[in-house]
């Protein structure tokens, strides 16, 4: 388990060092090649700087690395050795750097207080983690105050004072009643961002005895109250009117620093009657747009994102009619250290010169040092390959023993920056990494790409040759990439062939082969052409390819660029799409589109369908387009339209479509508004703010559209507000450690005015995060970075506009990004139920391991060998998927007597866990097929020469073969049953002491311990006389005497005859009678003709009795056939196979796990003997029977 530990911490590591490379030497993400290169520490996940922990719980501090060795950790605490094994509270995470100090089981949080610090360390070097301040939070309770009543006069100011504890982190201040309900807010009354609550002016009903300061502090989870504040508002008439004075902040001028990067809050609050509006200017400037936002009735400025430049005097106005009073905040932007120019890992072959470069900026502006694996790079081990020159660190012949990892330090009075940069030297052979003989594939006269990704250090030189043997390419026929990739820019017929490419360097030298195939272009070579026909004709386009004979073509055929109508008018052949009946819907573009596996033609061809030519009586044609458009009753959201209709041609007009065009978002484009009824001339149409819009209107008739009438003029909305929010709004990580928003933008007409923006906000769901929002214009996606594993977020995105915000929107929920399982299913077991079926089980996995959404468990089971023939073959594995979280399923379609492998995975969205450990299971023997042949020869006098093949799937240990056979007369009617056993260990048999001249039918089968297989039936005859038998001749031109009987002189043969002839005479004269009568056979009759169940078999379809005849001479049985006494007919041979029952295959399962399925087949009837037969139970029946 460490060893697989530390392979994957070196592979993130790795694909981190990657994206920060700035040398020349670069490692590809090959998974083989990074399992085996060593790599300095690397500071994966760390705490935060300042970390406030809860002090009721555990204290987490995070520190994780990856490097190859996997490193080792150790901490330090306020600056000295923290010694965790003297400490019996803490803990530190196996193969991990994490601490976890054990508050809950007595340790106090206060005594963890202190900065702590965690260095990886492996052979190459040492990483060190920020300087993490831990710190408990507190919630302390409100100090006791007597709290005076307040009386007020009425229109006076007042400031009820909040003054909460001090806590860690600072609380949430809100006000409330008594009821727990806020108490309103306006331009009137609002709260401070200090948290007091201020009044303008009071009026009579704002006498209340419950005015309460309530403090919440969220790390704690705790809410503290402060004393409830009465306040009592008395009327002095007459009211006297007074000129704004500010409440906060005092004086006329102040001063307030912010750092680069937070929000800037700035807050007027003023005294006055009528209530003062507040207005917020920047002097010599204007305020930042996109980020100023007013809050809290305007009298709070916020200014997000705030840089060096918003540095300035910002004044407030307080005005109303009596006069204005003004307050300028003085505001200086400083700047916490912020990075120019990180440090990037370096790697470096030996003997290789770089640059490691470490540039910040702040205000102050920051002061830069460096360590070497966490020691001052002052009294560090000296390197003569290493020279700091201020922020730059410079090598030169680096040799293996140089690498190290490096820490920068940005830091003035507002922060500091700590980053690791590594520096890795490698020594390595070169390593070619595109698979061997890899194909490619292109088309003649277009480029051709071949990869050579290689590695190796120093960095290897790269040569391409053709052919085995062939001179290594040069010249501008080729364009040769950095990354290996050899370039043929134009390729021909001719450049089919093997290429090779070659890696070297001073450590050694390797090839790779790669294959090339230029494939000739795919043609239209007889293109569609433009048809004009008459509407009910036949049209037919034409489109003949030529294409490369080793790639298959694929025809699709596009009407207007969308597919074909679903109408069996339309019919596509292999080189033609014809279309029958044409109507007028049928005008457009038809596009033929030949698409192959590298390359995508088309060719297109307009039709016009036309009237039939027109008829001396009545010209039908589509209406002439209206005209003389007019809009009146223009208002911010309606208008109305009228027109005066044209000509209708001789069809009446059935309805008008009303079309607009919008010329400032989207000019020459026209979009459905709406339609009326043919009588109606004039609509009211509603409008969208902020669109430019112009109308036209089509007239309609059975005939078709009009031309489209002359616009109307143009008329101009007001802007407004957004109407709506984004739709479509979801969240879906697509890395584990993001969560990407999308939306479906608004279009132009709904932003309602200009300046459209969205407002993206996101939390965790189920964790008392406050919103965090971003706001974006012109995209349709967020991504939010850094998110944990498959996580719920709630997520809402609001449109706004130069004039606002939309209404507030509904929330959805999202997930962070998935990630592969981790854990395998356990526990696995197999029930085997039959020869062909078995029953797996597993415990399902924790919830926590699975890491996204549970889709189901897949199962995967393939046969190892047969165990009748003790013979592998190639392995073919099924997989049956199971949705949900089953813990069961069955396992359809088996061999019998056979031995099986299987293993289950559980599979989320991003794909498939592990797999369980393989489990082996056996299915008993079954009952084996019917013989694979029965041949009948050396046909005699009185005997008969079988022979026979075993069964192609024996299922089992073949114990016996049974061969019944039974004589037909010239009737058709069958002889007495005979059955003969016959050892398993035989191929044939001759059957002795037969009847001359005589067919008989034969039935065989094979026999296993559980049971006789399906029988195989052929029929043969012995022969009449021995002069159908060839003897070695005695003389020339002798024969033997023939024994042949002539069966029309015997005298049992006449009588017959006779008797037949006068049955057949004595039927017609009834017929003829009945026929004369005009009577019918009644239902009564019929079914006493076929009331005898014991020659007529039951019908598949209805369970009624049909008509049995033998599948070969197609002669009815009339003796010694009958059906089984439980009225199933058995089958030769299944027709189904038992059906799968995941949903990789075709199967259905029940809840419970069952499948449902019907199993039938067609199984030739056993011979019976006598009445006394009898029809074994069939497997298949038996299948059948379970659920």
């Amino acid at each position: 388990m460490l060893k697989k530990k530390s392979i994957s911490a070196s592979k993130a590591s790795l694909v981190l060092f990657l994206c920060q490379m700035i040398s020349a030497l670069d490692v590809p993400l090959d998974s083989k090649l990074l399992e085996e290169l060593s790599q300095p520490p690397t500071i994966t996940q760390q705490s935060p700087k300042d970390y406030i922990v809860d002090p009721r719980e555990n204290i987490v501090i995070q520190c994780e690395a990856k490097g190859k060795p996997p490193p080792s950790f150790s901490w330090t605490r306020n600056g000295t050795h923290f010694d965790i094994d003297k400490d019996a509270q803490v803990t530190m995470k196996p193969n991990s750097g994490t601490l976890v100090i054990n508050i809950m089981n007595g340790g106090k949080a206060e005594a963890y207080e202190g900065v702590y610090q965690c260095t990886a360390r492996n052979e190459r070097g040492a990483a060190i983690s920020n300087n993490i301040v831990i710190r408990p939070s507190r919630s302390p309770l409100w100090t006791k105050e007597k709290l005076e009543p307040n009386q007020v006069r009425e229109g006076d100011s007042l400031v009820l004072h909040c003054r909460p504890p001090v806590g860690l982190p600072p609380p949430i201040i809100f006000w409330m009643d008594n009821a727990f309900q806020r108490l309103p807010q306006s331009e009137r009354v609002s709260q401070g961002l200090n948290g007091d609550l201020y009044f303008s002016n009071v009026q009579p009903e704002d006498t209340r005895e419950d005015y309460i300061c309530y403090a919440r502090f969220n790390h704690t989870q705790t809410i503290q109250q402060k004393q409830p504040i009465s306040v009592k508002v008395f009327s002095a008439k007459p009211v006297t009117e007074r000129q704004p004075v500010l409440l906060t902040p005092t004086g006329s001028t102040s001063t307030k620093v912010e750092l680069r990067g937070n929000v800037l809050l700035l807050e007027c609050i003023a005294a006055g009657l009528p209530t003062p509006v507040i207005r917020w200017i920047k002097e010599g400037g204007e305020l930042p747009a996109n980020r100023t936002f007013f809050e809290n009735f305007k009298k709070t400025l916020k200014i997000i994102d705030v840089s060096e430049a918003d540095s300035g005097n910002y004044k407030c106005i307080a005005r109303n009619i009596l006069g204005s009073a003004h307050h300028v905040i003085s505001v200086t932007v400083k700047a916490a250290p912020y990075w120019i120019t990180a440090p990037r890992n370096l790697v470096l072959s030996p003997g290789e010169d770089g640059t490691l470069i470490c540039r910040a900026n702040g205000n102050p502006k920051p002061n830069i040092s460096w360590l070497a694996n966490g020691v001052p790079i002052a009294i560090a081990p000296e390197d003569p390959s290493r020279k700091v020159d201020g922020d730059t660190i410079i090598f030169s012949h680096v040799q293996e023993r140089s690498s190290a990892v490096y820490q920068c330090n940005a830091s003035n009075e507002y922060g500091y920056l700590l980053a690791n940069a590594f520096v890795n030297v490698l020594a390595e052979p070169p390593r070619i990494l595109t698979p061997a003989n890899k194909l490619y594939q292109v088309i003649a006269d277009s480029p051709a790409l071949l990869d050579c990704a290689y590695f190796g250090s120093p960095k290897p030189e790269i040569e391409w040759f053709k052919g085995v043997k062939g001179s290594i390419l040069r010249g501008n026929e080729y364009v040769f990439h950095d990354n290996g990739t050899l370039e043929i820019p134009v390729a021909q017929k001719d450049s089919t062939g093997t290429y090779t490419c070659v890696a070297r360097n001073e450590l050694g030298k390797i090839q790779n082969e790669v294959q090339l195939e230029v494939k000739d272009p795919t043609m239209i070579i007889k293109q569609p052409e433009y048809k004009v026909i008459q509407r009910y004709g036949q049209v037919s386009f034409e489109c003949i390819i030529k294409h490369d004979s080793t790639l298959l073509p694929a025809v699709i055929w596009l009407k207007d660029n969308n597919e074909l109508p679903d109408d069996e008018r339309f019919l596509v052949g292999k080189d033609n799409l014809t279309i029958m009946n044409v109507t007028d819907k049928d005008d457009g573009t038809y596009t033929c589109i030949v698409n192959t596996t590298l390359d995508s033609v088309s060719a297109s061809a307009v039709l016009t369908v036309v009237a039939a030519p027109p008829t001396p009586a009545v010209i039908y044609a589509r209406p002439n387009p209206p005209f003389d458009l007019e809009l009146t009753g223009q208002l911010e959201r309606s208008v109305e339209l009228s027109w005066i209709p044209g000509d209708e041609n001789n069809s009446p007009i059935t309805n008008f479509v009303i079309e607009y065009e919008d010329g400032l978002h989207e000019p020459g484009v026209w979009h459905y508004q709406t339609e009326v009824p043919g009588t109606q001339t004039t609509v009211q149409l509603k409008l969208s703010p902020y669109v430019n819009y112009s109308f036209r209107v089509i007239a309609v008739n059975e005939i078709g559209r009009s031309q489209p009438s002359e616009p109307s003029e143009q008329y101009l909305t007001k802007s407004a507000n957004p109407d709506e929010n984004p739709a479509n709004v979801q969240g879906i990580g697509s890395e584990p450690d993001n969560l990407v928003i999308t939306w479906e933008s608004l279009k132009g007409f709904q932003s309602n005015g200009p300046g459209l923006q969205y407002k993206v906000s996101w939390r965790q769901k189920d964790v008392d995060d406050e919103w965090t929002s971003v706001i974006v214009a012109n995209v349709s996606k967020y991504i939010v970075s850094g998110t944990p594993t498959f996580v719920p977020y709630e997520i809402k995105v609001q449109a706004l506009n130069d004039l606002g915000y939309a209404p507030e929107p509904s929330e959805v929920i999202g997930h962070s990004g998935e990630d592969l399982p981790m854990v395998a299913p356990g526990n696995v077991q197999v029930h085997v139920i039959n020869s062909t079926l078995a029953k797996v089980h597993w415990d399902p996995v924790p919830l926590k391991s699975v890491r996204g959404h549970l889709q189901g468990y897949k199962v995967y089971y393939w046969k190892v060998q047969s165990l009748s023939r003790r013979s592998r073959r190639h392995v073919e594995k099924k997989i049956l998927t199971f949705r949900g979280n089953k813990t069961f399923g069955m396992l359809p379609g088996l061999e019998p007597y056979s031995s099986y492998k299987l293993n289950v995975r559980v599979v989320n969205g991003k794909g498939e866990g592990p797999a369980s450990p393989d489990k082996v299971f056996k299915t008993p023997e079954g009952v084996p097929s019917s013989p694979s042949f029965l041949k009948i020869t050396n046909p005699t006098l009185d005997s008969l020469t079988l022979e026979w093949g075993s069964p192609t799937h024996p299922n089992g240990v073949l114990t016996s073969y049974i061969l019944k056979f039974q004589p037909i007369n010239n009737t058709h009617e069958l002889g007495p049953l005979v059955e003969i056993r016959i050892p398993a260990n035989e191929s044939s048999l001759i059957l002795k002491n037969l009847n001359y001249s005589t067919r008989y039918k034969f039935y065989f089968n094979a026999q296993t311990s559980v049971g006789s297989g399906s029988q195989i039936t052929e029929e043969a005859v012995t022969i009449m006389d021995e002069a159908g038998i060839l003897r070695p001749a005695v003389g020339a031109g002798k024969a033997m005497a023939s024994r042949q009987v002539d069966i029309a002189t015997q005298g049992w043969f006449i009588g017959l005859m006779c008797a037949v002839a006068l049955l057949i005479l004595i039927l017609l004269i009834v017929c003829f009678i009945r026929r004369n009568k005009g009577g019918k056979y009644p239902v009564k009759e019929k079914e006493d003709a076929h009331a005898d169940p014991e020659i007529q078999p039951m019908k598949e379809d209805d369970g009624t009795f049909g008509e049995y005849s033998d599948a070969e001479d197609h002669k009815p049985l009339k003796k010694g056939s009958r059906t089984p006494s439980d009225r199933t007919v058995k089958k030769e041979d299944s027709d189904d196979s038992l059906v799968d029952y995941g949903e990789g295959v075709n199967g259905q399962f029940n809840e419970d796990g069952s499948f449902i399925g019907q199993y039938s087949g067609k199984k030739e009837k056993e011979p019976a003997e006598g009445n006394e037969s009898s029809e074994a139970p069939s497997p298949v029946n038996a299948m059948n029977s379970f659920v």
